[in-house]
């Protein structure tokens, strides 16, 4: 769809989405463009399952500061943020970040969008925005504070301190770390089983959790129900209510529909 943002969706359903954006993937407005545009895409026509990625050394390095000014530049650029990483957040599959060298600031809160972070073992997490006397704009004061809780994201977000890999992963900001070569056959590799699985009722649990985080715990119970009985309408409920009954769990080859 652009140069910015690198689309491959391969046979076996994964969407690989990819930043190039050189020398350090800076998340620029044109960038953010593109992704926003990128995820709607596939919302609107869904693959299996996606990976985000960047480059080996840089996964994202944030947004542009070349483009920073005063608060109109700051209401565009904030605003740019939230329409992508909002947008990526709502593909309704399931989307792994293989996170690679250095996610800060924006390249941070892009992976917090995503549903799930595989790191390699040189990966950096952080948004240092306060070095800037600023402060996190593309949803990091929520999404972090809501992945390794509120105490920690404070901390980290007051001092501007990197977390490396073994510390994300200790805190619940990386949910798997595995060597830097391994990282995107890893990613791959989880991709494409979970696109073989069912997808409506996948989309339907990602909504009921996302939702359901939004309010309270008896609002969110009322999300779930009302989709336990939506998901009943789903060619996948017959065929792996059915693969059950006849040969047990695990079996079922599910249409996606």
């Amino acid at each position: 769809m652009g140069e910015l943002v690198l689309v491959d969706r391969r046979d076996d359903g994964v969407a690989v989405v990819t930043l190039n954006n050189p020398k350090v993937n800076a998340l620029s407005q044109e960038v953010l463009a593109e992704l926003a545009a990128v995820a709607l895409d596939l919302a609107a026509n869904p693959p299996g399952a996606v990976v985000v990625t960047g480059g080996d050394r840089i996964f994202a390095a944030g947004a542009d500061i070349s483009q920073f000014g005063g608060p109109e530049e700051a209401r565009v650029i904030t605003t740019g943020f939230h329409r992508a990483l909002d947008a990526v957040a709502a593909i309704p599959r399931f989307v792994i970040a293989a996170v690679s060298g250095y996610a800060l600031g924006g390249g941070c809160e892009l992976a917090l969008a995503c549903d799930y972070r595989i790191a390699g073992e040189r990966a950096v997490f952080g948004q240092p925005e306060i070095l800037l006397g600023i402060i996190p704009g593309g949803g990091g004061t929520q999404r972090l504070a809501r992945t390794v809780g509120a105490s920690r994201a404070k901390e980290m977000m007051l001092t501007g301190r990197q977390v490396k890999a073994d510390e994300a992963l200790r805190i619940g900001l990386a949910d798997e770390v595995v060597p830097s070569d391994e990282l995107h056959v890893r990613a791959l590799a989880l991709a494409a089983e979970v696109a073989k699985g069912a997808l409506q009722a996948q989309a339907l649990t990602k909504r009921a959790v996302d939702e359901g985080l939004d309010g309270d715990l008896a609002g969110g119970l009322a999300i779930e129900k009302a989709l336990f009985e939506q998901v009943f309408h789903t060619d996948d409920s017959r065929i792996g209510v059915q693969s059950f009954l006849a040969n047990g769990p695990g079996k079922a080859e599910f249409s996606g529909r």
